[in-house]
C-alpha cells in the first residue's frame, strides 16, 4: 500500500495503475452533481468557484449528519456515473483525481487519460469507517445543498484503490476479462 499526499497527485499520477491500493492523506473537495452543475455555470460565467479545480480532488459524497464529537458524520462514496457529464470539463481544467464508486462513462476514461488524471474507488458501506480517515471538514460553498453542499475535507490515509489510470488501465473491464467464463 503506497502512501501518497493529494499534492503529489499530478506527478504520480502515470506511476499508479490500475489495481494499486493507496493511502491518499491531503485536502479534498466534496461535490455531487448538483453543486457540479453549479460550478459550471459558474466557470461559463466567468465568476469565482469554490476551489481551484488545478491539481484538486473531488470526492463524490454526501456525508450524513455529524454526531457530536465527531468531524463528520459517515460518508462513504456515491456512484460516480451520476458526475459523468461534468467529469471531462473539470478534468480538462486541471482536476488532478476523483474518488467515487463504480464505473465511468467512455468520455471520462478518455479525459482522464487525456489529462494525466486518476479515478479512486473508495468502498462502498464503508462510510462509518471512512469518516474516521477524515480529520476536518468545513462547508466552502452551496451550504442550501445541504449534505450536497461543497466541503472542504482535509484526510488522512484514507484507503483507496486505483480504479482507472492514465494509461487506458481500468480494474471494471480488466477484472471483468479476468473472471468471464468462456
Amino acid at each position: 500500500m503506497r502512501k501518497i499526499n493529494v499534492e503529489q497527485l499530478k506527478t504520480l499520477s502515470p506511476e499508479l495503475c490500475a489495481g494499486d491500493k493507496v493511502m491518499l492523506s491531503g485536502t479534498v473537495f466534496t461535490s455531487r452533481d448538483a453543486a457540479h452543475k453549479r460550478i459550471t455555470e459558474l466557470i461559463e460565467a466567468g465568476k469565482p468557484i469554490p476551489y481551484e479545480l488545478n491539481g484538486a480532488v473531488i470526492y463524490y459524497v454526501g456525508p450524513t449528519g455529524t454526531k457530536e464529537g465527531m468531524v463528520i458524520g459517515s460518508c462513504g462514496p456515491t456512484t460516480s456515473g451520476r458526475m459523468d457529464k461534468f467529469a471531462p470539463y473539470f478534468l480538462d481544467r486541471g482536476l488532478a483525481a476523483m474518488i467515487g464508486k463504480g464505473e465511468r462513462s467512455q468520455a471520462v476514461i478518455e479525459a482522464i487519460e487525456r489529462n494525466k488524471a486518476v479515478y479512486f474507488c473508495a468502498v462502498g458501506g464503508a462510510g462509518a469507517l471512512a469518516c474516521k480517515c477524515i480529520k476536518s471538514c468545513e462547508v466552502i460553498a452551496f451550504e442550501d445543498l445541504g449534505c450536497e453542499s461543497v466541503k472542504k475535507l482535509y484526510i488522512e490515509d484514507f484507503p483507496l484503490t486505483v480504479a482507472i489510470d492514465c494509461h487506458g488501465g481500468n480494474i471494471f473491464t480488466e477484472g471483468r476479462k479476468k473472471y468471464r467464463r468462456t
